[in-house]
């Protein structure tokens, strides 16, 4: 291992570490943010609003994000990102201090982590392959030492350490991803700086975002990769609204027994992702794509109908599994990327919460919500070393 990090530009140590760093801040308030709703209300409508609020960025955005990121200094944008978002976290833990926090409050941070996370996301998207000189084998070991790390760091164990520091403050759990940030914040900015690609002619921003668009509704296998997880992270939302009041509620699980649920999540959808080549060789990969979306449902059928802690730790581990297939088996969008725009189609974070499949979704250009989990960044999906 030692001699392949070697090889890796040293810039890359200083983006996987702030990657991991921020990754465990992630799943701090991943398991935080739903538990810090369910302390204000009950309310299954107003817990919805601060989950789909996290989901609206990637919606309304995700096109014209890519599109900006184009135009804009990627490295920049990443720090910049991330320190606003540092700065946002410290609003609610002082209001949770305070006791002043509201739903309202939670929902406006849920929508700007996720615009911030869309923002980050495409820039390190775009950044990585010039930082490895567009040297594929280089490109796939770290894309596979980012996936890792962040699976470990957001997926293991930042669920349990976000429900076991709620129970010592309100306010502890958003200051813990906050100075995450900030660390990210300040290891991204010591990056070197990459030039930006020279447009061959100079688009409105309208104009490169429908570029980007239409590109993907004009292919129909990056059609189908697209509209697949989307039609899934629909399922995935209705379940995330209201799984920290489900699992209260019918099954008795306390704070830190929510992060342990969620992990088992993570768990499952490493698995799948262990055993996804294995299916697509055996079934081919529309097969296997259509056994996981049949698995996916029944597994979100059995969380339902679980009587106990175990059994809906066991749905939701099945569910992982299912998820964590399908992102390996989708193919990389970046290796059908458009020829005109590099980022216009913003890639999507994993699609499965918190899990950290090794490969990413279809661009959701086509309109393909983002995962139905925390608002914030996840580690880039693999980057294509295509100009």
């Amino acid at each position: 291992m030692t001699s392949d990090i070697q090889k890796l530009p040293t810039g890359f140590g200083r983006l996987w570490t702030a990657q991991t760093i921020s990754s465990l801040g992630d799943g701090v308030t991943h398991a935080a943010l739903p538990l810090l709703a369910l302390t204000l209300t009950r309310d299954p409508m107003a817990l919805a609003v601060v989950t789909a609020a996290g989901t609206l960025p990637w919606l309304l955005f995700g096109v014209l994000g890519g599109a900006l990121v184009d135009r804009w200094d990627r490295r920049r944008t990443m720090w910049v990102a991330d320190a606003a978002r540092a700065v946002l976290l410290a609003i609610p833990a002082a209001a949770a201090m305070l006791d002043i926090l509201s739903i309202p409050l939670l929902a406006a941070l849920a929508f700007l982590l996720g615009l911030g996370g869309l923002f980050f996301d495409t820039a390190a998207t775009a950044y990585l392959p010039d930082l490895l000189r567009r040297d594929p084998t280089l490109l796939q070991r770290a894309n596979s030492r980012l996936r890792g790390t962040q699976t470990a760091a957001s997926g293991f164990a930042g669920p349990p350490a976000g429900s076991a520091l709620l129970a010592l403050g309100r306010a502890v759990p958003l200051l813990a991803d906050a100075v995450s940030f900030a660390v990210s914040a300040l290891l991204v900015r010591s990056l070197p700086p990459m030039p930006r690609p020279v447009p061959e002619a100079r688009e409105s921003l309208l104009h490169q975002a429908r570029t980007g668009a239409s590109y993907v509704f004009r292919d129909r296998l990056l059609l189908g990769l697209a509209l697949r997880p989307a039609v899934g992270n629909v399922a995935f939302l209705a379940v995330e609204t209201v799984l920290a009041l489900f699992t209260h509620e019918r099954l008795g699980i306390d704070t830190y027994g929510f992060g342990l649920l969620l992990t088992a999540e993570a768990t499952g959808g490493l698995l799948g992702a262990g055993i996804a080549s294995h299916l697509g060789r055996r079934l081919g990969t529309g097969t296997a794509l259509t056994s996981t979306a049949a698995i996916e449902g029944l597994a979100i059928l059995g969380l339902a109908a679980a009587p106990n802690p175990y059994l809906a730790g066991l749905a939701l581990a099945i569910c992982g599994a299912g998820m964590g297939a399908t992102m390996v088996l989708a193919p990389p969008s970046g290796k059908r990327s458009s020829p005109h725009t590099s980022s216009a189609a913003s890639p999507p974070p994993p699609a499965c919460s918190p899990c950290a499949p090794p490969q990413s979704a279809p661009s959701s250009a086509a309109g393909s919500p983002p995962p139905t989990t925390s608002a914030h960044r996840s580690t880039p999906p693999p980057a294509s070393c295509s100009p």
